[in-house]
């Protein structure tokens, strides 16, 4: 149904933009979101964006240097992440099947298999 990809090893400071691909039962009009899990740590909210792209939404510790965005002709979603700190370093997935904005991971029906973002000192 989803499928993230872009991840990589990158030094602070510098940027990566992670891909997810949907597929299947997906819909172009719902809700795309990306979450990231760190080791040790719960699942939390990074950027999710409406289905027109007109409206987004970021959690505090990325907005000003993180962009998501999305294409549905292409059934693609992406996020830009910029100015990359270590504290970044997570396991990024890609979400989708909430009709609203929400920030809560329970909203969402289906979810990526994730991709490993590693931010160095």
């Amino acid at each position: 149904q989803l499928q993230a990809s872009g991840g990589g090893l990158v030094q602070a400071g510098g940027s990566l933009r992670v891909s997810c691909y949907a597929t299947g039962r997906t819909s172009s009009t719902l809700v795309m979101a990306w979450f990231r899990q760190a080791p040790g740590k719960e699942r939390e909210f990074v950027a999710m964006i409406n289905w027109s792209g007109s409206s987004t939404y970021y959690a505090d510790s990325v907005k000003g240097r993180f962009t998501i965005s999305r294409d549905n002709a292409e059934k693609m979603v992406y996020l830009q992440m910029n100015t990359l700190k270590p504290e970044d370093t997570a396991v990024y997935y890609c979400a989708t099947g909430s009709e609203r904005m929400a920030t809560i991971k329970d909203a969402y029906e289906y979810w990526g298999q994730g991709t490993q973002v590693t931010v160095s000192s």
